[in-house]
């Protein structure tokens, strides 16, 4: 161990990294402990029951989900995720000039592409 601290320079720029994932690793396993420790002992199982929007759920957590519903999200999520690269190239627009207009307008055709072609698979009707 005192071979490897004395190669460790503390000039080097991945030192604070690894310092930081050290100490993030020694805080993990302190507070997991700690909450194993010192968290409750006993099952309530009223404190641990199902409770969404004040409402009792109606069947068991076993119940299979459409998978309609995980198409929807995965959606949802694909959409949103490339709407984000809009805020960049319309803080750019100008300095981007011409090229950075065309290739928004590919990439929005692209995207649009792909909304018509979930559109018209019926992807996002709800039955």
């Amino acid at each position: 161990m005192t071979d490897f601290l004395s190669k460790v320079q503390f000039s080097d720029p991945y030192f604070p990294v690894l310092l930081m994932l050290v100490i993030a690793i020694i805080l993990a396993i302190a507070f997991v402990t700690l909450s194993t420790i010192l968290g409750p002992k006993k099952y309530d199982k009223v404190k641990y029951d199902v409770y969404e929007c004040g409402v009792d759920p109606f069947t068991t957590s076993t119940v299979r989900v459409s998978v309609k519903f995980y198409l929807i999200a995965i959606l949802f999520i694909l959409f949103d995720l490339e709407s984000a690269f809009l805020y960049p190239w319309a803080i750019l627009f100008r300095s981007l000039g011409l090229f950075g207009f065309v290739e928004m307008v590919i990439f929005l055709g692209i995207l649009l592409a792909g909304l018509i072609y979930v559109w018209k698979k019926g992807a996002l009707e709800w039955q």
